[in-house]
């Protein structure tokens, strides 16, 4: 399969707009926890739910597993958070993209969490797309070498951060303010709120780890 999305069960209101993948043909849905319910709701029924369950009432969880053909439930007390559950499942299908929703707003350990488990499954998996995505950001890990990064109006502005250890030799091509060869130190916001100028343009850098937000205003 091309796509796994993921719904986790963060605040509904930062639940992503399902409308771009109801028009995949080869997407495959994964319900984490009560994220599973949400994609209820939405019209979809996940080809998998996988979690503890626990904030789930009787009644809730008698329609997931009325509706849902395969659950794995797991107990509460575990090491894994739901979410990395649900990515290790993505992960087996070996897919080209990973979409996760669900896991912004509300806590924001478990957004911190999330962040984590996107940088680490990057970094064990660098063939596969991961992103958080809601209805106003997609936050992704970023590489060493050369990404293109396509127009989105969903998405109108880019930002740049270093995720644990500067990022060299950044060239930055196609965006309103440009860069050749420079660094972006950890604990900087100076390459906060670019936009693209052009269809598409791109971002290299030689070492380090990047976080990229694009995002459109509220």
């Amino acid at each position: 399969m091309d796509k796994i999305l993921i719904c986790a069960g963060g605040p509904k209101l930062e639940l992503c707009s399902f409308d771009r993948f109801r028009k995949e043909s080869n997407i495959y849905y994964i319900g984490a926890d009560r994220g599973t319910l949400y994609l209820l709701e939405e019209g979809i029924v996940p080809h998998e739910a996988v979690g503890d369950f626990d904030s789930l009432t009787e009644q809730e969880w008698e329609e997931i597993n009325r509706k849902v053909k395969k659950i794995d439930r797991h107990r509460a007390e575990k090491d894994e958070t739901d979410t990395d559950l649900a990515l290790f499942k993505a992960i087996s299908y070996n897919p080209k993209e990973i979409f996760i929703t669900g896991v912004t707003g509300g806590r924001l350990d478990h957004f911190e969490a999330a962040v984590r488990s996107l940088y680490q499954m990057k970094s064990q998996y660098p063939h596969i797309e991961h992103k958080i995505i809601n209805r106003h950001n997609e936050i992704s890990i970023l590489l060493p070498g050369k990404h293109i990064i396509r127009r989105d109006e969903n998405y109108r502005y880019l930002s740049f951060f270093s995720f644990q250890q500067a990022v060299e030799n950044v060239t930055l091509r196609g965006v309103k303010y440009e860069t050749t060869r420079e660094r972006i130190e950890v604990g900087s916001s100076r390459f906060t709120s670019n936009e693209l100028v052009d269809e598409q343009g791109y971002i290299s850098f030689s070492s380090g780890i990047c976080l990229m937000i694009r995002s459109s205003d509220l």
